[in-house]
């Protein structure tokens, strides 16, 4: 049987916990105003490389190193500050933070919680809960990665707008790539952040002075 440590995981990362990811698109809303996505293919294409190349691989190297300062708020507050000077806009900030900020309070009926106060990036809040909880890190590694993916293939079929069988067979084929980052990063360390997605940072800096927006980023 699951254990209660699985559950938890899974509540945590349901798209109806209330971390108010369905109003962020994480500048997808503005590769699709653009042209870069317009189909499925073009979607996956999108999703692969912030998996490999992006903000995935880098919140997933962050997610574990949180997961194992779980009970250390002096290098969960060095993680914090590492993690949102990497970030490349205002509003990709303020994705993070907000959500990060919304899953700790929505957490609050599963104690423990992080002996950590102040604003916290997503995937910091997310990777040291399942660190004080016990949930194996590559789990909650590869679960954070799963669920990055589905929120922004749930944006795009509502800006595109995009089947659900299509964004389900998006979400299929992201499978092979969501477990190889998350095993390729089990020894990364905070050296290795870094990106190398220039579109996705230009999408997050140009929706801000996007015209007519749905989401938040």
């Amino acid at each position: 049987m699951a254990d209660p440590a699985t559950l938890r995981l899974l509540s945590w990362l349901s798209p109806a916990f209330p971390t108010g990811g369905f109003a962020y698109s994480h500048g997808v809303e503005w590769a699709v105003e653009s042209g870069d996505i317009k189909n499925g293919p073009t979607l996956q294409a999108w999703l692969e490389t912030l998996l490999r190349h992006g903000t995935g691989r880098s919140d997933a190297i962050i997610c574990r190193h949180a997961h194992r300062a779980a009970n250390n708020p002096e290098a969960l507050a060095a993680l914090t500050e590492l993690a949102l000077a990497a970030t490349p806009a205002a509003e990709r900030r303020a994705e993070t933070i907000h959500q990060g900020n919304a899953f700790r309070a929505a957490a609050t009926p599963w104690p423990p919680h992080p002996p950590h106060e102040g604003d916290t990036p997503y995937a910091i809040a997310v990777g040291a809960m399942a660190g004080l909880h016990a949930i194996p890190e590559s789990t909650a590694t590869a679960a954070l990665l799963h669920a990055f993916a589905a929120n922004l293939i749930s944006a795009a079929v509502r800006i595109i707008p995009l089947g659900q069988t299509t964004g389900l067979q998006v979400l299929a084929a992201l499978e092979p790539t969501i477990l190889e980052v998350a095993q390729s990063t089990e020894t990364a360390t905070l050296d290795d952040l870094g990106t190398a997605t220039w579109r996705s940072d230009l999408a997050a800096m140009h929706h801000e002075t996007q015209y007519t927006r749905l989401f938040r980023s």
